[in-house]
């Protein structure tokens, strides 16, 4: 028993009003995972077989099968032939299995080599449908905290995760062989998930753990959604291939939650480093005081309580803010000391700086890149003592600027007009 490929233009509507059935898969929904074929327009008023047998096809039906859909015909609940390619395909009994392997290659070849029919028919048959398409919304929770160190807070924190999760299946035979019940015609993944979920609970805490170990941030974790995917791959998906034919397609985390503990430490050390700033320690400052005159002006005891509370309070904390807010503002005053500085710093380098011919820019007296010395600015001369002046007069020996045209030789102090002194040969510098 077996399947051939149908020609398309001989399977027409009318081929449901003959006693021959027209086989196609029942409704699949995004959870479905299987379900049974069932008789095209069965109950159409022009449907002629009301009396055939249930679980028998007769010689010659018609199957059809849709896109991301692997069917299956079944013979005493063995597979005697599939097809995983989309199409019209017609029962014959006298055939051997046609294994249409499609996407899947030799790998369902070998599958069916493990699970095929090696029987005798037993004249109880039905066409199986598994569905390749994402199964999606797949819900999961941690029912426990799972536990996450994080090196920026330097702490073990504890959080819940909740969201939801797909597969695809990726060895169909497989999965129907170990994956769902031979007495079956539909099966939605809600049916079949405890022993799922629990081992991706288990598997999605050691993804967890992983991402800890690879320094992510807990507040990160939600957005690394792909990341989980690929954490969760690497721990989950050879197992589920090799023993159900399925894998993780996508982890989507919906909200990332902390136990009271972990809030508090995370609380805490957000609040110590917004205090770690002198301007936003001072302004607590002021305002815990601001606060504590507020509190003490509505003293139900009276206006002399009121007074008397405030000054015990001023005497007693009073030293205590006022050397607080000293220290911060001493504080602030070097951290605006360091900005103008750093500033006047960057100006000053960016006044300097030079471009030299090469192309790159320098601030020191040497080009970076190639080596070649700083220009001299335009309208510089050099005095006998060697040093380049702007002003009338050498700003290292005091010597006059040498009149237009004229230069003092270095080396004999002559004073020339040419390329070289005219007493010693001095090349002019």
């Amino acid at each position: 028993m077996g399947i051939i490929k149908a020609i398309a233009s001989a399977v027409s509507g009318n081929l449901a009003d003959q006693w021959l059935e027209v086989l196609e898969a029942d409704n699949m929904s995004d959870t479905t995972v299987c379900t049974k074929g069932i008789t095209v327009r069965k109950n159409d008023r022009r449907f002629g077989n009301k009396k055939g047998t249930e679980d028998l096809i007769s010689n010659g039906s018609i199957i059809h099968v849709y896109p991301n859909q692997f069917m299956m015909l079944l013979d005493g609940g063995k597979v005697v032939d599939y097809t995983a390619e989309e199409g019209y395909y017609k029962v014959d009994n006298s055939s051997t299995p046609s294994l249409f392997n499609g996407q899947f290659g030799d790998s369902l070849r070998d599958a069916f080599s493990r699970v095929k029919f090696s029987g005798v028919p037993s004249q109880k048959q039905k066409v199986i449908y598994i569905n390749l398409q994402e199964i999606k919304g797949i819900k999961f929770g941690t029912p426990n905290p799972v536990n996450y160190f994080d090196n920026f807070y330097n702490a073990e924190l504890f959080l819940r995760a909740h969201g939801t999760y797909s597969i695809k299946i990726v060895d169909p035979l497989k999965f129907y062989a170990e994956a769902i019940a031979k007495n079956v015609d539909r099966v939605d993944i809600k049916q079949i998930n405890e022993q799922y979920l629990s081992e991706f609970l288990e598997a999605l805490q050691a993804a967890i753990n992983q991402m800890s170990a690879d320094g992510v941030r807990v507040s990160q974790v939600v957005s690394k959604g792909r990341d989980l995917s690929r954490y969760m791959q690497n721990i989950l998906d050879e197992d589920w291939r090799n023993m159900r034919g399925m894998e993780i397609q996508a982890v989507g985390i919906a909200s990332i939650s902390y136990d009271e503990e972990s809030k508090k430490l995370i609380n805490m050390r957000n609040q110590g480093a917004m205090l770690g700033d002198p301007t936003v320690r001072e302004g607590y400052v002021q305002g815990a005081m601001a606060r504590g005159f507020e509190a003490a002006g509505s003293n139900s005891s009276g206006t002399a309580a009121t007074f008397m509370g405030m000054g015990v309070g001023m005497n007693a904390g009073g030293a205590m803010f006022g050397n607080m807010s000293a220290n911060n503002q001493e504080l602030i005053r070097q951290q605006q000391a360091e900005k103008k500085a750093a500033e006047e710093k960057a100006a000053a380098q960016k006044a300097n700086a030079w471009t030299c011919a090469c192309g790159a820019t320098n601030t020191g007296k040497f080009c970076a890149e190639c080596g070649a010395p700083k220009p001299a600015p335009t309208g510089t001369w050099t005095c006998a003592c060697g040093a380049v002046n702007t002003g009338k007069f050498c700003s290292e020996c005091g010597a006059p600027k040498p009149a237009d045209g004229k230069w003092i030789c270095p080396e004999c102090g002559k004073e020339n007009t040419g390329k070289f002194c005219a007493d010693c040969g001095t090349k002019r510098p």
